[in-house]
């Protein structure tokens, strides 16, 4: 394996770990010819895994650790105590530049400051974004912030809209960036101070990068006619957990509707190419990897309580923004 990319991984990190974190990494290896992994946690755990998911040892590197970071620690507790957990010295071998990019699917806060405390932020960017990718009628949306930045000034969102544009060229080559500001309306006197004054200047000035569509409203988050959706992280957050307990809700009804009558376990049968589709489309594992903006290395957030399915896929996140020098494009465009 020549120049491969190679990838740290926080293994103890997120329920079902690590057991998850080395059945995804299995997955995703049979479909990547040109990763490397750099395992971080406890080896007496671990080695039994790679065995029964059948990993190749040319493929990895376990670096052993007894220590891990929990989902109760709180950020400044798990900094404080964690320079020997699997996290810390995952995130450190990025900062040594022995990795391209760390993938931990852990606490959240903990993975959010000691990547702060370990990595450079780039270069006039004064806030990091956590971004992710969310399905739409037309293709895919990238929208930021998630919850890293409560509130938010003008400069953050512009920010925000060239960092979520970049991510979008690196995963998507052909696609134009299309940027609107998550908004109560679409009608440019609706919002708050700086949500207006964002809007001015975004629709002054003209972006290389990034077409500016105005606001849009909730309700049309998925309709695909933007495909980088811009908010502070309080509302990003919200909008991201409405969606996601919107498509459980949806999943869950129709499980009950096709399988609690024999008409509706007939119409399954007779719609099953259809209803895989759609499952599909609203599988939160599919789009499983959320991005956090602004630093100088990729790093990459997999949720907790996902599979190995969704490991793996954050795996293929994390590999398709190095291979599409999101960091440099950021750089390039950033002001």
């Amino acid at each position: 394996m020549s120049n491969p990319i190679i990838i740290a991984i926080d293994a103890m990190g997120g329920d079902d770990s690590p057991n998850k974190v080395i059945e995804g990494i299995s997955l995703h290896s049979n479909i990547s010819e040109d990763v490397k992994y750099k395992i971080f946690g406890d080896k007496n755990l671990i080695t039994p895994l790679i065995k029964k998911y059948n990993l190749f040892t040319e493929k990895f590197e376990i670096i052993h650790t007894n220590n891990y970071i929990s989902g109760e620690d709180t950020p400044l507790s798990a900094a404080k105590r964690g320079k020997d957990t699997s996290l810390w010295l995952a995130i450190e071998t990025l900062k040594k530049n022995d990795a391209h990019a760390i993938v931990s699917a852990g606490n959240t806060g903990a993975l959010f400051l000691i990547s702060k405390l370990n990595l450079k932020m780039i270069e006039n960017i004064d806030k990091p974004a956590l971004s992710a990718l969310w399905p739409s009628k037309k293709g895919m949306n990238v929208v930021l912030d998630l919850g890293a930045n409560i509130e938010c000034n003008s400069k953050n969102l512009i920010d925000f809209s060239i960092m979520g544009s970049a991510l979008l060229n690196a995963l998507f080559k052909n696609v134009r960036p299309k940027v609107a500001l998550l908004n109560i309306g679409s009608e440019e006197l609706k919002g708050n101070a700086i949500i207006k004054d964002t809007f001015q200047i975004l629709n002054d000035q003209k972006y290389s990068i990034f077409d500016f569509k105005g606001y849009i409203e909730g309700n049309h988050l998925m309709d695909g006619d933007v495909n980088v959706i811009v908010a502070d992280g309080f509302t990003g957050n919200i909008a991201l957990k409405t969606a996601e307990g919107t498509s459980n809700f949806i999943i869950d009804e129709l499980k009950k509707a096709l399988t609690t009558s024999i008409i509706g376990k007939f119409s399954s049968l007779l719609n099953f190419n259809n209803l895989k589709k759609f499952k599909n489309k609203l599988d939160p594992r599919l789009y499983n990897g959320a991005i956090l903006l602004g630093l100088d290395k990729p790093v990459i957030k997999s949720h907790g309580s996902t599979d190995s399915i969704g490991f793996a896929n954050s795996l293929k996140v994390c590999e398709q923004t190095i291979k599409g020098k999101l960091i440099d494009k950021i750089k390039e465009n950033i002001r």
